[in-house]
Protein backbone atom coordinates (compact mmCIF):
# COMPACT_ATOMS: atom_id res chain seq x y z
CA UNK A 1 0.00 0.00 0.00
CA UNK A 2 1.14 3.34 -0.68
CA UNK A 3 1.68 6.12 1.63
CA UNK A 4 0.57 8.90 -0.84
CA UNK A 5 -1.65 7.41 -3.36
CA UNK A 6 -2.36 10.37 -6.36
CA UNK A 7 -0.30 11.35 -8.76
CA UNK A 8 -1.76 14.95 -9.09
CA UNK A 9 -0.45 17.06 -11.92
CA UNK A 10 -1.42 20.18 -13.42
CA UNK A 11 -0.39 23.57 -14.89
CA UNK A 12 -1.04 27.12 -12.89
CA UNK A 13 -0.86 29.85 -15.51
CA UNK A 14 -1.05 33.35 -14.33
CA UNK A 15 0.58 36.44 -12.99
CA UNK A 16 3.82 37.20 -10.64
CA UNK A 17 3.95 32.80 -10.12
CA UNK A 18 6.83 31.90 -8.08
CA UNK A 19 8.33 28.54 -8.12
CA UNK A 20 9.28 28.46 -4.55
CA UNK A 21 6.16 30.01 -2.93
CA UNK A 22 4.40 27.59 -4.44
CA UNK A 23 6.91 24.84 -3.28
CA UNK A 24 6.86 26.24 0.51
CA UNK A 25 3.08 26.51 0.46
CA UNK A 26 2.10 23.30 -0.78
CA UNK A 27 5.33 21.30 1.61
CA UNK A 28 3.58 23.24 5.05
CA UNK A 29 0.33 22.73 4.23
CA UNK A 30 -0.40 19.34 2.01
CA UNK A 31 0.53 16.29 2.90
CA UNK A 32 2.68 14.22 0.45
CA UNK A 33 5.87 13.64 -1.20
CA UNK A 34 7.59 14.23 -4.43
CA UNK A 35 6.86 17.79 -5.55
CA UNK A 36 7.93 19.12 -8.27
CA UNK A 37 6.51 23.12 -9.19
CA UNK A 38 8.27 23.90 -12.28
CA UNK A 39 8.11 26.99 -14.48
CA UNK A 40 8.36 31.00 -14.71
CA UNK A 41 6.35 33.78 -13.48
CA UNK A 42 3.29 33.11 -16.09
CA UNK A 43 3.27 29.42 -16.00
CA UNK A 44 3.74 26.74 -13.89
CA UNK A 45 4.11 22.78 -13.37
CA UNK A 46 3.10 21.37 -10.46
CA UNK A 47 3.68 17.48 -10.15
CA UNK A 48 2.74 16.09 -6.34
CA UNK A 49 1.80 12.92 -4.35
CA UNK A 50 -0.60 12.71 -2.03
CA UNK A 51 -3.77 11.38 -0.63
CA UNK A 52 -5.93 14.78 -0.84
CA UNK A 53 -5.61 16.20 -4.32
CA UNK A 54 -8.65 18.65 -4.26
CA UNK A 55 -6.82 20.58 -1.75
CA UNK A 56 -3.54 21.08 -4.18
CA UNK A 57 -6.38 21.50 -6.97
CA UNK A 58 -7.77 24.29 -4.53
CA UNK A 59 -4.89 26.38 -3.92
CA UNK A 60 -3.25 26.25 -7.47
CA UNK A 61 -6.78 27.88 -8.65
CA UNK A 62 -6.29 30.78 -6.24
CA UNK A 63 -3.02 31.57 -7.95
CA UNK A 64 -4.22 31.58 -11.63
CA UNK A 65 -5.90 29.48 -13.82
CA UNK A 66 -5.22 25.93 -13.70
CA UNK A 67 -5.55 23.09 -16.71
CA UNK A 68 -4.18 20.03 -18.25
CA UNK A 69 -5.14 18.57 -14.56
CA UNK A 70 -4.42 14.72 -14.04
CA UNK A 71 -4.77 12.98 -11.26
CA UNK A 72 -3.98 9.34 -10.81
CA UNK A 73 -4.70 6.49 -8.29
CA UNK A 74 -1.28 5.04 -8.22
CA UNK A 75 -2.18 2.50 -5.77
CA UNK A 76 -4.94 0.87 -8.75
CA UNK A 77 -1.53 1.14 -10.99
CA UNK A 78 0.38 -0.51 -9.23
CA UNK A 79 -2.35 -3.54 -9.01
CA UNK A 80 -2.42 -3.67 -12.57
CA UNK A 81 -5.45 -1.65 -12.99
CA UNK A 82 -5.71 1.54 -15.00
CA UNK A 83 -5.45 4.38 -12.17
Amino acid sequence: MLEYRFDTQLLIEGTNLSEDSINDYITKNIAGDCLLAIGDEELIKIHFHTNTPWKVLEYCASLGEIHDIVVENMELQANGMHG
